[in-house]
């Protein structure tokens, strides 16, 4: 049987009580009330910040944003399923921050710069606050330096400088994506690290734009931020405008403000912010556009009817400006595209005068020959898309017949369409579009031969 060692044990206890260290800590913790739709109701948190990042108990994240009297509005920045009501939560005790290095390069990160593309984990010993005090005036100095964007369209009549704020602005699938990726593919070997910025895109569209970085070597200056949708509604703000939140405009300039070129005490360094926006049938005085076109240097509007008229960057010069203009242009660019604005504008002009002739053409009507409304929506059709620019004047009239007899013997859907449903429907507009390019084709086979 063993022998007890008094002294042995006497010496462990010793030993532990020594080691022994009371600290008393303090923790903000809160209790999950509600959660969905990327947004957590909070209770307690009674010193908590704004911007302040907290961690449910199952290992989410989030950013405080909604301050009330009873509750907490949280942020998720992760998909929250595990998350219950009555489940504990943590209040860090730092503003969101996330770290930087240059690790990041050539990687996807989300929101809080956490690698998505399945790649590891992202080693930096740095972090910054992601509200980062913008620089000030003294810290400035004028834009002159250009950033090539490689596009001729852009750098001949709009161009764009480093520490510039330039707004892409345009309907959906007209192109603003292409112009600011073709941007990003340009900077290779030119010292610039760029920043893709994917907010409210589907993964696909993502993911086929890392496809294309990665293929033209792209993503070794690149890194792509997949952000979200700040849902202000959800956190029952007060709705203003068009249902945006009152501090819109506040959200848009605080970001933009960023983009800055500095004074030679700084080091020169710039940031350049190519922002894209969204129209919806082209209308730039909506609340957002109007809100980002005062805060940017300039604005590039993409055209839709350009862009189906296969002109691509489907640019319209007219509306598009640089307020920085030829200062961000080097000494051969100003010389030998001075004027392209100008006579391109005026071409813009006469190509408008030559389609409203043959508006007026397509307008006349002989007695005794009326339309019926089909028949009707199909002639404006052609002569507002431009399908009769190509033709003579002299040639309309005979064109338009031609069509309508061709189109009610190969596209009885069309009027069909019309007459039941009262609406142009992309089926019918696809119909119209077959009968008007097969007509072309047969009216100018004459001609050819």
């Amino acid at each position: 049987m063993a022998t007890l060692r008094v002294d042995k044990i006497n010496k462990i206890l010793r030993e532990h009580i020594e080691q022994y260290n009371r600290k008393v800590g303090i923790e903000n913790i809160g209790r999950v009330v509600q959660v969905g739709d990327g947004v957590a109701r909070i209770i307690g948190l009674g010193e908590i910040m704004s911007g302040e990042l907290v961690e449910f108990a199952e290992g989410t994240r989030g950013i405080a944003l909604n301050l009330e009297s009873k509750n907490v509005g949280i942020v998720l920045m992760g998909d929250g399923l595990m998350i219950q009501e009555g489940s504990f939560v943590k209040a860090i005790g730092r503003i969101a921050q996330i770290p930087v290095s240059e690790a990041y390069l050539g990687r996807v990160i989300n929101a809080l710069a956490k690698p998505i593309d399945g790649r590891g984990k992202i080693v930096a010993s740095e972090s910054r606050l992601i509200e980062s005090p913008a620089p000030g005036i003294i810290s400035r100095r004028s834009v002159y330096e250009p950033l090539q964007t490689g596009l001729i369209a852009i750098h001949s009549m709009i161009p764009i400088g480093r520490g510039q704020r330039e707004l892409i602005i345009g309907d959906r699938q007209t192109g603003k994506t292409a112009v600011a990726t073709d941007t990003i593919l340009n900077q290779k070997g030119q010292d610039v690290i760029c920043v893709y910025v994917a907010i409210g895109q589907r993964a696909s569209s993502l993911a086929q734009v890392v496809t294309t970085f990665h293929e033209e070597g792209a993503m070794e200056y690149t890194i792509v931020a997949q952000a979200y949708r700040q849902m202000s509604l959800l956190l029952r703000r007060p709705p203003g405008r068009e249902a945006y939140p009152g501090d819109v405009f506040f959200l848009h300039s605080r970001l933009l403000e960023r983009a800055a070129k500095l004074n030679s005490l700084l080091g020169e360094g710039s940031m350049t912010a190519l922002t894209i926006v969204e129209t919806q049938s082209g209308d730039v005085s909506a609340y957002i556009p109007t809100n980002v076109i005062s805060i940017t240097d300039g604005q590039i509007f993409l055209s839709a009817d350009l862009f189906n008229a296969e002109i691509r960057p489907a640019i319209n010069v007219g509306i598009s400006v640089s307020r920085v203009g030829s200062a961000a242009q080097i000494k051969a660019m100003k010389q030998v595209a001075g004027k392209s604005k100008l006579e391109l504008a005026q071409f813009a002009d006469q190509n408008q005068l030559a389609r409203g002739r043959r508006l007026r053409e397509l307008l006349k009507q002989s007695q005794s020959n009326p339309l019926p409304v089909e028949e009707q929506v199909a002639t404006i059709y052609t002569g507002t898309r431009g399908y009769l620019d190509s033709l003579e004047i002299e040639q309309v009239k005979k064109f338009l017949d031609e069509l309508r007899k061709h189109l009610k013997d190969t596209k009885p859907q069309f009027q069909e369409i019309i007459s039941s449903s009262k609406t142009f429907t992309e089926q019918a507009e696809t119909l119209l579009k077959e009968a008007i390019q097969e007509q072309l084709e047969r009216f100018s086979l004459p001609e050819q031969t």
